[in-house]
């Protein structure tokens, strides 16, 4: 005993100022009141913990400054419970990531800390290397070996081989550390070999000691700290990171392992249940939203967007399993609100929608005073109100595109798209295509990545099917199913997408006498005839010709560049011949007559009489105004007179016309110079024409009310023509 007094320590401990600060710590770390500061560029390196009340941290420190770039380094000088509570203010701070500790400590370490702990291992080297130098520095000494958890039981052979005495001890605890050292005492062990606390038992008894860890073995134990904690810090970035976007998202989204219970919930899924605590949500959920969910979470099977009526909110329940390398390992059910998908599904729906589908008119561009037109306002406007299909007839050219777009920009859908089609446009095949889409590979051609049909487009807005009376019978059919059912299914597809769109429907034929005929399906016409508004031709509101007329003139004014005096000369012209005309092609016509004046006035810098830059009469003039509508007048030579070729609603136009013999003016020919134009119908330059009696001319006078300007346009002539006539009258 008394030779092994006096034997050394293997391991002196002692800690300096500037050890410690080379390890990126204090003094204070390894005392209950941590209180860290770190810059940015610490914070991005991993944390371990060096926790050991012995010998270790003298190793530890000798070895931290190889590692001072790749992580930082805490020492904790506390064990077992104290170290618990030392490093969980490390971990709750996000600093530590690891915790390197040997022996008993470290395996308590391992069972009360949610961080990994990495053990210091004791290879076979270690030990013998630790024997070998008990050996040569105390040579016959009894040898007592303390290990962790277990003997080596083929140490036993060295007795013979090495010629040592060797027993064992095995320890589980500090307590047993204690035991297994007064117990080698007592079975004569002069030198202890083991960990840092059986070392310094064994000094206290007097015992000579040899360390365990060798500098290799902490080492490799850094080693595997320093990477692990690498690891970890990577994925507890991505999981801060994941649950950050958890967090924020609008769906409610929980998760649960194999055996359905929960393991992780958002504030979304507690809000959607209307629960207070996540340990609810497990159960809330299966109450909430049925038992099949709890046998999908308990046998790992997919639920896809089933809809769950929560009161009066629709839920939309997704659950699927999560697999790992193959195997289940649990499920994720995740909530959304309906109204939030059907939010996001406009808001997509409007992203790719093209940017023309909006409806330029309004109600108020009806132009017009007559009974007729109002009518039609008082039900447009009622058909706004109301979410109704409506059916719009009339004859070609009658503004049933215009009211249809009044109806949507007056309904509450006004803010959503407008998609017009004309069913006589396209071949059958193209129409199917067009208005239901379809997807990729349907048919020879299919647009790649299929192609969303116009009710689609449409969706939340109005569809304006014009010509419906031209719409194949075999679409009729379809068309159908989409009014009753609104729903729509792709050309290749068996998957119905739900939409929810007005229908505006418009037609020039008879759709019932098509019924009776069998060339229109009855139910379909039933079904779009729920409001109908009929659409007045312009010959039935001659009142509104005028006006109509100066509100088109005006547009095509703005467009051309025109003069107010122009487009006025022009309705002065044509404003006595308005009540004769039977319109047949209606507001078209007349837009169409107007645009054409407009068109020729601009070429003419404004005035039909500076035309061809040398200065004309008001003869000459009002000619080429009537070269312009030969849609008014049509001669034909008989007898030297001129008649009207028209309906019979132009009998008031050919009266006042046939009464004045003029020239035969027609449209001119295309790529026909003006002139040449002109002296091809028969301007004045071109014509003999007879002057008008004097009966003739009093008639006109008394027609137009004295008015000379009108009289003269009547004629045929110009005002000083008129002029001169009555003045030669007067002189006889």
């Amino acid at each position: 005993m008394a030779e092994c007094a006096n034997v050394p320590l293997s391991v002196s401990w002692n800690v300096s100022d500037a050890s410690i600060a080379a390890l990126g710590g204090h003094r204070e770390f390894a005392v209950s009141t941590f209180a860290p500061s770190f810059s940015n560029a610490d914070r991005g390196r991993p944390g371990v913990a060096l926790v050991s009340i012995s010998r270790l941290q003298s190793l530890c420190e000798t070895i931290a400054p190889r590692y001072a770039e790749r992580a930082r380094f805490f020492p904790v000088r506390e064990g077992y419970g104290a170290a618990v509570t030392a490093l969980q203010r490390y971990v709750d701070a996000g600093s530590v990531d690891v915790v390197l500790a040997a022996g008993s400590n470290g395996a308590y370490l391992r069972d009360h800390l949610s961080v990994p702990v990495v053990m210091v291992k004791v290879n076979g080297f270690d030990v013998l290397s630790a024997i070998t130098h008990a050996t040569s520095t105390w040579p016959g000494a009894a040898i007592g070996l303390v290990l962790h958890e277990t003997v080596a039981h083929e140490l036993a052979e060295l007795d013979g081989w090495l010629n040592v005495r060797l027993t064992q001890r095995a320890y589980r605890s500090a307590d047993e550390v204690r035991t297994a050292v007064n117990n080698l005492a007592d079975a004569g062990c002069r030198v202890i070999i083991g960990p840092g606390m059986a070392c310094d038992l064994a000094q206290q008894a007097g015992l000579a000691s040899v360390f365990l860890y060798s500098l290799g073995a902490v080492e490799e134990a850094f080693e595997r700290s320093v990477e692990l904690a690498r690891v970890s810090r990577q994925k507890e970035s991505k999981r801060v990171r994941l649950n950050t976007i958890v967090a924020h998202l609008r769906d409610g989204v929980a998760a649960f392992d194999d055996a359905g219970q929960l393991e992780a919930v958002n504030p979304a899924m507690l809000d959607l249940l209307g629960l207070q605590r996540e340990r609810d949500v497990s159960a809330g959920l299966v109450r909430t939203v049925g038992p099949w969910l709890r046998e999908a979470l308990e046998r790992g099977g997919a639920v896809d967007e089933r809809i769950q009526q929560i009161g009066e909110r629709s839920l939309i329940v997704n659950c699927v399993p999560i697999l790992e390398q193959g195997v289940r390992s649990g499920s994720v059910v995740t909530v959304q609100d309906a109204l939030v998908a059907q939010r996001i599904d406009r808001s997509l729906r409007t992203s790719q929608r093209p940017k023309h589908l909006v409806a330029r008119h309004r109600l108020e561009d009806l132009v017009g005073e007559s009974a007729a037109l109002q009518r039609v306002r008082r039900l447009a406007r009622a058909a706004a109100a109301h979410d109704v299909t409506v059916l719009l007839s009339g004859e070609s050219g009658t503004g049933k595109e215009l009211v249809a777009q009044g109806i949507h920009n007056a309904s509450r859908r006004r803010g959503n798209p407008f998609v017009a089609f004309n069913c006589a446009a396209l071949p059958e095949g193209l129409i199917e295509s067009e208005l239901f889409g379809h997807e990729e590979g349907a048919f020879t051609g299919a647009r790649r990545g299929g192609k969303p049909g116009l009710f689609e487009i449409a969706h939340t807005g109005t569809i304006f099917l014009d010509e419906i009376g031209e719409m194949p019978a075999a679409l009729q059919s379809r068309l159908l199913r989409v009014l009753q059912e609104r729903e729509v299914m792709k050309l290749g597809s068996g998957r119905a997408t739900p939409v929810d769109v007005r229908v505006i429907a418009a037609t020039h034929r008879d759709l019932h006498a098509l019924v009776e005929q069998g060339a229109f399906r009855a139910d379909l016409y039933f079904r779009l005839n729920l409001l109908q508004i009929e659409l007045p031709p312009l010959r039935e509101r001659r009142a509104d010709a005028v006006a109509l007329a100066r509100h088109l003139l005006s547009r095509s004014a703005l467009q051309y560049k025109l003069p107010e005096a122009a487009h006025e000369r022009v309705l002065a012209f044509l404003a006595p011949l308005f009540d004769g005309y039977a319109w047949p092609g209606n507001v078209r016509e007349l837009e169409n007559l107007l645009a054409r004046a407009a068109i020729y006035l601009e070429a003419a810098g404004g005035d039909a009489a500076a035309a061809d830059g040398a200065e004309r009469t008001d003869d000459d003039s009002g000619a080429d105004l009537r070269a312009l509508f030969p849609e008014f007048e049509r001669m034909t030579r008989a007898e030297g007179r001129h008649t009207l070729a028209n309906t019979a609603a132009d009998e008031a136009v050919a009266a006042r016309l046939n009464a004045t013999p003029v020239a035969a003016v027609t449209g001119p020919k295309p790529g026909a110079s003006r002139q040449a134009a002109l002296t091809a119908t028969g301007s004045a330059a071109s014509v003999p024409r007879a002057a008008p009696s004097r009966q003739q001319v009093l008639s006109a006078l008394e027609q137009c009310q004295g008015n000379r300007a009108a009289a003269s346009r009547m004629l045929g002539i110009g005002r000083t023509t008129l002029w001169r006539l009555l003045k030669a009258d007067g002189n006889r």
